[in-house]
């Protein structure tokens, strides 16, 4: 019998299973039929003795041992169907393990799977990629798979076998480049990592790109994990989210609260850790933006980064919500909690570059892999990081469905796309030398820009209530156009134009204000040209560049004040509107990501009632269409005041879909009050005043107009006119129904 195992053992296997080179090790291991018989191989190294025997266990039959750990054994007759035999393995220290066989399960991934991921179309792709507990054929474990096409070989390690790549290498897939293996009794909370010889003889440690959960740093190996088991309670979110189409999108109201989990509140302060897990943050959290008014969230990023002080923006697991605050099925909760009080969740995405850590994508097979292979085009200069080839199919793919992974897996309703601008030029921040052309002799990234139209195309045809933002810093035309008529496909972009002009404004002595009145005033030429959400944003507020209330020029008390006008000012122009979490209390110092923002700061009345003025502004925003129904229509703004410099006066009007309740803004930009001062009025008819910056309750003097009623003398372009007081460094918003008298 040993001479006929012999016979049938390709020895040549044998010796790449025994020095770690084996990459199609079904071919050697597991059950054969050869002839009108059977044979079962295994390899158990450190063993003592193999026995093969029914699912049970009983009745064990002991194999040959026919090399170093390698054992076999024929059947003259077929004696175990497929998977239907386990191994008895005795060590030598005693034990006894009893286990199904590896080796003697079908390969998951199919033909087409592998079709469609080489044409960068298999959206579905991280369900077959990755870690995915399974039961096949009443056996519990774990599927593996990964794409590594460089790969000499790949191995599965990790707690459960000892880190030790001999025990289960995988087996390759033939053309594709992807290697899998399903492992018997690895269960969620097994932590793992693939181990990859290269083509040069190196051995790699690579975290899984598809995996959904990691170990909390500075560990960054992968934990097994279930995306299966979790019941979302937001059906009528989600029905209610999808009955929108694109143009009634923009007709709603959308005051963003920008946070980064880990600092907005800490439960222990100067700890690494520290942090509230998803599950105490969505009701601390939820409790706070609903009632500053606030519609949606968003998120700075999430998925897996290593170094806190990233952010979120140096991605190594693109499929893993970060374990800093918990399993992935607390971070289900959490987005399933925020829309079980309306309020939508956006996510900082960044597929623009990643990293050079060592077990992350960077060589990911020891060969540029998800990295364009060019360093001219594969490196970041001056971020020292590895930009994403759009260009290979596969990659695309693995972005795309990582977009439709937040969405369809966590629902999320919206992602903010980071670094746009660098994925659309080819020389972005790069000096001569350092970047290639496209085909055109031109600086377009062609790849990337196929990729982003591609991506926002599948996703509004397979989640028609999500949708992608962009945060893109140039003057590029047509980001919010329709893919169809070859624009980039997003819903919105951060107007950063107009938050560059607007805090340089605000930032100026009011003195100085006269002289650069356009940048107040520019961003209105352009304001209809795309879909804008105007930002303050963490960028803004961070080392070195101050708070939002350290940028204003004067004492405290018109620091304040100028604060107080620039908010007004943001909530009246067109445009969605963004504010970053602290700064809606006027947080003194700039944000850090290692400490909970100053919340004692609201001991003081100042802060307070700066908070009460942001939670009035949202008020007003959700409460009046006029403030947002038609941010895209030149209907829904007019001057009425644009030109006054010297007094750094603006006034302007906001409408809604009828008649009824439109707004007027009266805004004045220096330190000076004004009596019984004339601004003209769009109709003749009484303007109720809602908001007035300096009221007692926002920090003011109480210097307040109430009810005023206009009279017919023609002024500021206007054919009527209203007599205000206009108290310095100030807003002020009347409410009034247009009636046409002419």
């Amino acid at each position: 019998m040993k001479k006929r195992l012999e016979n049938w053992v390709n020895w040549v296997l044998y010796d790449e299973l025994i020095k770690g080179q084996i990459n199609a090790p079904k071919h050697l291991l597991g059950v054969h039929d050869y002839g009108e018989g059977q044979v079962i191989t295994a390899y158990k190294p450190h063993s003592k003795s193999v026995a093969v025997a029914s699912t049970t266990g009983k009745n064990p039959i002991p194999m040959e041992a026919l090399g170093e750990g390698f054992y076999g054994i024929f059947f003259e007759k077929k004696k175990f169907k497929g998977n239907k035999y386990r191994f008895v393995t005795e060590y030598h220290d005693g034990s006894t393990v009893t286990s199904a066989d590896c080796y003697a399960f079908d390969s998951i991934i199919t033909d087409y799977d592998v079709y469609l991921f080489a044409e960068g179309k298999n959206y579905d792709i991280y369900e077959k990629l990755g870690a995915h507990p399974m039961t096949i054929d009443g056996v519990k474990g774990t599927y593996f798979a990964v794409w590594a096409p460089n790969a000499r070989r790949v191995s599965v390690v990790g707690d459960f076998n000892m880190w030790d790549g001999a025990l289960n290498p995988m087996q390759i897939h033939p053309a594709s480049g992807i290697y899998e293996l399903f492992i018997p009794d690895v269960m969620p909370g097994a932590v793992y990592k693939f181990q990859i010889l290269t083509r040069t003889g190196d051995i790699l440690f690579k975290a899984d790109p598809y995996g959904n959960q990691a170990q909390v740093r500075p560990d960054n190996a992968n934990v097994v994990a279930d995306l299966r088991n979790y019941k979302w309670k937001d059906t009528e979110w989600i029905t209610n989210r999808n009955k929108y189409s694109r143009v009634d999108r923009l007709k709603q109201p959308m005051s963003i609260y920008e946070v980064h989990l880990g600092s907005w509140k800490k439960e222990i302060e100067d700890s690494d850790f520290g942090f509230y897990n998803y599950r105490e943050m969505a009701k601390q959290l939820g409790a706070y933006v609903k009632d500053m008014g606030y519609t949606h969230i968003e998120i700075m990023g999430v998925a897996e980064y290593p170094f806190d002080g990233s952010w979120g923006y140096q991605v190594t697991n693109y499929y893993a919500p970060t374990s800093r605050y918990g399993t992935p099925e607390d971070f289900m909760y959490f987005v399933d909690y925020m829309h079980s009080i309306n309020i939508g969740v956006i996510l900082d995405w960044v597929p623009a570059h990643f990293p050079r850590d060592a077990h992350g994508l960077g060589r990911f097979d020891g060969m540029p892999l998800y990295e364009h292979a060019d360093s001219r085009r594969g490196e970041h200069p001056d971020w020292g990081t590895y930009i994403f080839d759009y260009g290979r199919t596969e990659v695309a793919n693995f972005l795309t469905a990582n977009a439709l992974f937040w969405v369809e897996k966590f629902h999320i309703d919206a992602l903010r796309v980071d670094a746009v601008a660098s994925m659309l030029y080819l020389d972005y921040g790069k000096q001569d030398g350092q970047w290639l052309p496209n085909k055109d002799g031109g600086n377009e990234n062609y790849d990337a820009i196929a990729l982003l139209q591609n991506i926002n195309s599948v996703m509004e045809e397979r989640n028609p209530g999500a949708y992608l933002i962009a945060e893109e810093s140039t003057a590029w035309a047509g980001v919010t156009a329709p893919a169809a008529f070859k624009g980039l496909g997003f819903l919105f972009k951060w107007n950063m134009g107009w938050m560059n002009d607007f805090l340089e404004y605000m930032k100026l002595d009011p003195y100085f204000r006269s002289f650069n009145h356009n940048r107040l005033t520019f961003s209105l030429t352009y304001t209809y040209s795309e879909n804008y959400i105007l930002v303050i944003s963490h960028d803004e507020v961070v080392h070195l560049k101050c708070s939002m209330l350290n940028k204003m020029p004067g004492f405290e008390v018109d620091k304040f004040a100028n604060l107080r006008a620039a908010y007004g000012f943001m909530y009246g122009h067109p445009g969605k509107k963004l504010l970053f979490m602290g700064q809606e209390f006027a947080q003194l110092r700039e944000w850090s990501e290692a400490r909970s923002l100053d919340w004692f700061l609201l001991d003081q009345p100042l802060h307070s009632k700066m908070q009460n003025f942001v939670k009035a502004l949202n008020n007003i925003y959700t409460t009046y269409d006029a403030m947002y129904y038609n941010d895209n229509e030149p209907v829904g703004f007019e001057w009425i005041k644009c030109d006054d410099a010297e007094d750094g006066i603006v006034a302007f009007i906001r409408r809604g879909k009828t008649s009824k309740e439109q707004l007027m803004f009266v805004c004045n930009f220096v330190p000076v009050e004004r009596t019984t001062h004339m601004v003209g009025a769009p109709c003749l008819t009484k303007y109720e005043e809602i908001l007035n910056s300096d009221a007692e309750e926002f920090g003011g003097q109480g210097r307040v107009n109430g009810v005023v009623q206009a009279i017919n003398q023609r002024c500021d372009r206007m054919d009527y006119s209203v007599s205000l007081t206009i108290p310095p460094l100030s807003v002020m918003v009347f409410k009034y129904d247009y009636v046409d008298k002419k």
